[in-house]
Parts: C-alpha cells; structure tokens; sequence
C-alpha cells in the first residue's frame, strides 16, 4: 500500500494533443535496468554538481541546435536517489529545466532480474516522496512512475498506477505519464481506467516487438493499441538502427526498419502525439559495438566539453517530420469556428516593445516584440459572455534557447505562472493553451515577464 500524503491540490487536464513534447532519451551506457545508481552517457560518478551541470548543458544545446530536442527522458532508481550520487545527477535535470526543456523522470526497476515489478516497496516510495518534492512545484518537470511495468497484470498495474497518483495529490494529473501494460505497448486498460483521467500515456513501439511487417501494417500496429487515446499519449521509446545507412527519407524502400519508423513519424504527425525517441545518447550495447545502434547522437569531447553529432540526418528528418516541425506554420486567415481572436497588434491590445513583421508565418498585419525587461508586458482586452472561466490559446514564437516564463494577470490579480518554450526558431509558432478565470464582459488579460528576457514574439490570443 502506497503512503498517503496529506497535501491538496486541484490537477488540470491533460492536454488535447501532446505535439509539444519533442524528445530524446538520455541514456546510461548498457541500459538503465541498473542495480547500482544511473550515470548518464558522458558523465562520470565522480563528477560534481556543476560538472554535471555543465555538461548537460552543453550535450542539450547538441539537442537542441541540431533536432530542435524541447524535451529530455532521464532515469531514475531508487540506487540513485538513496545516494549522495543524487546531489549531482539533480544537474541534469536542472540544466534542461534552466533552458527551458521539459523533463520526464521515469523509474527503471532496480536492475533486470526484478521482472519489470518493484521489489523493494518502501524504497520506491522513499524515492518518489524525494523526487517530487524537490521538482513536484517545478511545471517543466513531469513524473512517470514506472517504465514497462511488465511483471504486472493490468489490473494490478492500474491498481498500482491510481495508489501512486492517490499519495501524491499535489502532482497535477497533467505531470504525470502513466505506462502502458506489458512493455509500456498497450495503453487502452491505463486509458480505460477513470481513476487515471487527466493523465498523460506513456506508450512503446519498437519494430523488435512485432516483427516485419508492410508500412500499412506497421501504421495499423502502431495506432490499435492506441484505442481513442492518442491525444493523452506520448511515444515514450521507439528507435531503429542509426549507423547502417539506412534512408528513412525513402518512402518506397523494403527495409523493414525503414517502413516501420515512416509508419510511426507519420502516425505521430498525423495525431498530433508528441515522441520521446530512444536513445540519443547511451542505451544498450549491441553488435560488439561501444554504443546502442539505434542511438541518434555521437558523443565526443572531454571534461565538460563535450559535443554531440547526428549519426543519420534522415533518421532526424523523420523525428522532425512526427514533430510537425517542418509543417507549414502560417496559420488560418480566420479562427475556427466558436473561437475569437485578439491580434497583439491591434488595439485595444497594448505591446511594451514594437509591432513587427520580419518572422514569417504570423495572423494578421504582425506581432507585438516585446522589450527584454521585466517590466515590458502585453495585454489583451478580452469579452467573455459568462462568468466563470475560460480556455484561451497564446500563440507564440521563442527562437532562443532558453524558456521565456510570464505571471498571467487577469483583471489585475496574477492567475498563473506561463513557461514559453524554445519554440527552435522565431518562424516556430506554436499556442499555449491556459483556463484563466473570468468576469463577465470586458476582461484584461496581461502577460508580464518574469526574467530580463520578456516575453516571446507573440502573435494573437483566441479565447475558445
């Protein structure tokens, strides 16, 4: 039985799609089923806080410059999190977090020959009680209790799944990635089960699991076990070779690994889902060779200078295609339907900074380029025809690397905080979608930076 802990908070619910998380796994040398605490790929258990720091930074700007990366998967066990090990791994999570990437930490069973279940209860427990104190207040930071509960039933799994979120009831449902049954394979039982509303889905495909199959009956195997939840789920593993050759950018290759990862990039475009791919760095040994072939990046480098390379550029195009990256990002001439759309550049809005017009792909006659300070904000002036609350969705762009966080203030009370991403590039628009709480009628909707940086370029507010 999972300890309950006594602390309340209202969760959100998940989102309607998850395209925003655009991932990679990080990875221990020979895999993260590990009796002993995880040392990435790169870092050494000697390494101090700031060394870890210091090179996470500079494998994620790796990521980030080179597949547009947003979102890091990393390992946790409870070997980890009991040492003194832990003081320094918290750098990895702690410098995605500062360049505004997500995080998901997900639990690997304490080495192999536990059968895909915990067996030490207590310690998992004690784990997870540390980790989502440190992190459970930080928003960029996501939880996954366990990685391929395999050793379960799926009613012992869900069973398992509902008691870890009933003890922590201040993680919002929206942080928390519950995995599929089996090998995290099958996520309609976890997206059947009420008790798990709200959650995102953790889900795995890999071609290994399945054998070979045309492209159609690869798409057909990746969305049956999807059920109608794919706008809760996030491919949290999926992977083929990286150092054969292979040419994922053929669409009439035989190759079964070929078919398979253009059927899975494809589903994932066409679903909106966001991936998370394995691994970029790391994973197992194969082939007598010193790395996972399946792993996207080549590390090199020494000390804290380390740099990354991408061993197939059609491997990468593809992640880049079930990202959406390379979609059109002009939007609609008119919003949709039931929907009203507020320009940053027409009044009444009001923008500290200037109306430009040099990033393509922006709704009406510009965008509001706010000044770098905090005290440059933007606002909207917004009708509401209930009292109550409403769905509003900010379109934005960030072309650094470095999240660009805000205090949404409505009518003069701040509502919440806003994190606005790396979006890759200033031409990368993308909506954050927020429930803010509103009056009748006229309503002012203000953003106000956070950090000397300012807000992002922003575009146009939709209240749905």
């Amino acid at each position: 039985m999972l300890p309950v802990v006594i602390v309340v908070a209202s969760a959100t619910p998940a989102s309607a799609d998850t395209s925003q998380f655009r991932g990679v796994n990080w990875a221990v040398p020979g895999d993260n089923f590990k009796k002993v605490p995880l040392v990435l790929d790169g870092l050494n258990q000697s390494d101090s806080y700031a060394t870890v720091r210091a090179k996470a930074d500079a494998v994620y700007n790796g990521f980030a410059s080179q597949l547009g990366v947003n979102t890091v998967r990393l390992p946790v066990n409870t070997h980890t999190v009991s040492s003194s090990w832990w003081n320094a791994y918290r750098g990895t999570i702690d410098a995605a977090t500062a360049k505004g990437f997500k995080v998901i930490l997900a639990y690997w069973e304490d080495g192999a020959a536990s059968g895909g279940r915990i067996t030490n209860t207590a310690a998992f427990n004690s784990m997870w009680n540390t980790v989502t104190t440190q992190y459970g207040s930080n928003s960029l930071v996501y939880f996954e209790p366990m990685n391929e509960p395999h050793g379960y039933s799926a009613s012992e799994w869900t069973n398992l799944a509902a008691s870890w979120i009933n003890a922590r009831p201040s993680i919002p449902k929206d942080r928390i990635l519950v995995g599929g049954t089996g090998y995290s394979q099958d996520i309609r039982p976890v997206c059947a089960d009420s008790r798990l509303n709200g959650t995102l889905l953790s889900y795995h495909h890999y071609a290994f699991f399945y054998g070979t199959k045309d492209y159609a009956g690869w798409v057909q195997s990746f969305r049956e076990r999807l059920g109608n939840c794919a706008s809760r789920a996030i491919l949290t593993e999926f992977g083929a070779p990286m150092d054969t050759g292979l040419n994922y950018n053929n669409a009439n290759s035989t190759d079964n690994f070929v078919r398979y990862l253009r059927a899975d990039t494809d589903s994932l475009r066409d679903l909106r889902m966001g991936s998370v791919y394995w691994p970029a760095l790391g994973g197992k040994i194969t082939a007598g060779q010193n790395y996972d072939w399946y792993s996207m990046f080549a590390l090199s480098g020494s000390g804290t200078n380390l740099s990354v390379r991408i061993r197939n550029s059609t491997g990468a195009d593809r992640l880049k295609h079930g990202w959406g990256s390379d979609r059109p990002t002009t939007p609609p001439t008119t919003p949709p339907t039931g929907t009203v759309r507020y320009e940053a550049e027409s009044s009444p809005a009001v923008c500290t900074g200037t109306i430009d017009s040099n990033w393509s792909g922006y709704s009406g006659t510009g965008f509001c380029n706010g000044n770098n300070t905090t005290g440059a904000y933007a606002q909207f002036t917004i009708d509401a025809a209930n009292a109550g609350t409403a769905t509003l969705g900010i379109r934005f762009a960030n072309g650094t690397t470095t999240a660009r966080p805000a205090n949404l203030v409505v009518n003069g009370s701040t509502a919440q905080s806003v994190s606005f991403e790396s979006t890759g590039n200033w031409t990368g628009w993308t909506t954050k979608t927020v429930v803010v709480p509103v009056n009748a009628g006229s309503n002012t909707i203000q953003l106000n930076p956070t950090t000397a940086n300012g807000l992002p370029n922003l575009d146009h507010l939709d209240l749905m």
